[in-house]
């Protein structure tokens, strides 16, 4: 798409990634797209290009948000952090302590530290539920606590795709009374960071439309039923209940304003760069220890909901030979489906954000690999 509009602004020192970024409409089937970078503090790059909706109607704004999917795990991580480091929640506290009901079948044993690195035992709910379900948390949550784990907890891990955002959000929620979405405001909102679960209705008129590519469309017909163990467990967990990836609901109204923090964080590339930003001034939002201690890995090995030898930290990922957030050995971060992704590198001092809304069903892409090595190539 050579005609894509293309508005904000990039320091001509770094006009490889506005040239990357260019190129990605031009040869690699971006639609619309926005990309920020902030180094050393400074923003160097705030970009939008492309289109905000499938029939070309909208011009992709630098402030255009969209559904950014799994980059949101680390923001409702970082809930959970910002309470271990005010004293109000302990890593290696049960997640009973402040969650009761969490405890149900074999479940008291788990810790918020397991939670956070994806060894609680949850990647999915047992009970068969309906996409009306989704929009009530409570029971949402309700049927995560009860579930009986799919291993004893502390002992493995597995991506919990979607249920991540329950599981942390629920510990959050049940610690303070308040929303995931009420705490990210609270944090995001003085750092002036246009992140959120959900899209608040103010907003929507800045909201793109999700646009899957026709030729890697979602399942619609699985029946976890039809299969034993975790093979079971890892579709329940992208497709129990069937809307909890997205899938047919995502763009309504009913999605947008419900909070499934794993799945659907909106913002603007320029809000995610904020927030990474923000988090590598020593202190400004988690104290430096718990930062490194978040960042580094606290689980590795084979993740069969991933297919591959994985590592996860809390909240965060640890940056990956196969799956690098830039060059450097501290960076960390979050992909999210389709190629939207977040990361901060305390290395090079460099905060990235982009966003997109033509989601090809995996994480690292071309594009988003593009901008990453243009940014480096300009430093």
């Amino acid at each position: 798409m050579r005609d894509a509009p293309i508005s904000g602004w990039c320091d001509p020192a770094f006009a490889p990634v506005r040239e990357a970024f260019v190129d990605n409409f031009a040869t690699r089937g971006e639609v619309g797209a926005g990309v920020s970078v902030v180094v050393d503090g400074r923003v160097v790059v705030d970009l939008g290009g492309g289109w905000a909706d499938a029939a070309r109607t909208r011009p992709w704004q630098p402030d255009t948000i969209v559904d950014f999917y799994s980059v949101g795990k680390a923001l409702v991580g970082l809930l959970a952090l910002c309470l271990v480091d005010a004293g109000r929640l302990d890593l290696d506290a049960p997640v009973a302590a402040v969650w009761p009901e969490f405890a149900a079948a074999g479940k008291g044993g788990a810790t918020v530290r397991h939670a956070l690195c994806h060894r609680a035992g949850v990647p999915a709910i047992r009970e068969r539920l309906t996409d009306a379900d989704l929009w009530s948390w409570e029971r949402m949550t309700g049927a995560l606590a009860a579930t009986e784990p799919w291993w004893e907890p502390g002992t493995r891990h597995a991506y919990h795709t979607n249920t991540y955002g329950h599981l942390i959000g629920g510990i959050v929620q049940r610690a303070t009374g308040e929303m995931p979405g009420a705490r990210l405001r609270a944090i995001a909102g003085p750092l002036g960071a246009d992140v959120w679960f959900g899209a608040p209705r103010t907003h929507r008129d800045r909201c793109a439309d999700v646009i899957w590519d026709p030729s890697r469309p979602m399942p619609t017909e699985v029946d976890p039923d039809d299969v034993d163990g975790e093979t079971k467990m890892v579709l329940l967990g992208y497709f129990n209940l069937p809307g909890y990836s997205s899938n047919g609901v995502v763009n309504t109204p009913e999605w947008r304003d419900a909070e499934v923090p794993s799945t659907n964080g909106h913002g603007s590339a320029r809000g995610v760069a904020t927030m990474y930003a923000a988090l590598l001034e020593p202190g400004r939002v988690l104290s430096p220890d718990l930062l490194a201690e978040a960042t580094r890995a606290q689980s590795t090995g084979w993740c069969p909901v991933l297919g591959e030898d994985t590592a996860f930290g809390l909240g965060f990922k640890p940056t990956l030979a196969h799956r690098p957030f830039g060059p450097n050995p501290r960076s960390f971060g979050h992909f999210g489906t389709g190629g939207a992704v977040g990361f901060g590198d305390p290395v090079g001092g460099v905060a990235f954000g982009y966003v997109m809304n033509h989601v090809i069903p995996r994480w690292q892409s071309t594009r988003n690999r593009s901008l990453i090595d243009a940014v480096y190539a300009s430093l």
